[in-house]
């Protein structure tokens, strides 16, 4: 690949090549190579006239494109006017309006103002910072030491029924080779865990958990993938 645009007359040339868009967005998203966001296969086929991945396993969603799981994924404008528009808001020192961009692209100015209202929020303080590739992700429930407490209360808090009571639950999410967080959350339901993951976990990773229910759904946006602790903790590259 060529070097990178330094001016936007630069870009303006650069960009409009869909096979320079594309290895250039394959090259950041999947530095250790192309895998399928819905199950995690890591070799898919190239369908070069489509410009899509297809998984060699059946199932659905097993095509998928680069822009899956991204601020462009539902936009009908090209990768060609996204990448050009985002290089002229990273580059511009003193910003860049709506006008600028659809004078420079050819684009309407709502769409300009569309496109740059996505890319701001992509590129706002922390949003870039998440994990990514392959995640492990648990939760827990932390609190008192039994051996510091009275016989008959640990029974009640620790043994009984009750055995969560006043502990505090934390979710782990765990980046292969990379990174660990730990966050504190309100419960284990879907909603709160799950707004974790997307908020700490680029889309298009690996994620994986156990069994537990509230990671169901997690396969639109991430190649989740599963194990049974009652079976294993580890199964193959799946391990959580």
């Amino acid at each position: 690949m060529d070097a990178e645009p330094k001016t936007l007359q630069d870009a303006m040339i650069y960009f409009p090549d869909p096979e320079i868009c594309l290895c250039y967005l394959v090259a950041r998203r999947w530095p250790q190579g192309v895998f399928c966001p819905t199950c995690g296969n890591d070799a898919p086929r190239f369908l070069a006239r489509r410009r899509l991945w297809q998984c060699r396993k059946v199932h659905r969603k097993r095509q998928f494109s680069i822009t899956v799981g991204t601020i462009f994924e539902d936009s009908a404008l090209g990768l060609d006017k996204w990448l050009a528009a985002i290089w002229m808001t990273a580059n511009c020192k003193n910003g860049v309006s709506s006008y600028e961009v659809h004078s420079a692209l050819g684009v309407t100015q709502k769409s300009a103002w569309l496109m740059l209202h996505r890319i701001r929020l992509a590129m706002r303080p922390g949003s870039t910072n998440k994990v990514g590739g392959h995640v492990e992700v648990d939760e827990t429930f932390i609190g008192g030491k039994a051996r510091n407490m009275h016989a008959q209360k640990r029974h009640r808090k620790i043994q009984g029924r009750t055995g969560m009571e006043n502990k505090v639950p934390v979710m782990g999410l765990l980046q292969r080779g990379g990174p660990v967080r730990a966050v504190v959350v309100k419960n284990r339901e879907k909603k709160v865990l799950q707004t974790e993951i997307k908020k700490h976990v680029e889309a298009g990773s690996a994620v994986y958990t156990d069994t537990l229910l509230s990671y169901e759904g997690l396969g639109g946006e991430y190649a989740h993938r599963v194990i049974d602790h009652t079976l294993a903790y580890v199964d193959g590259a799946i391990q959580s």
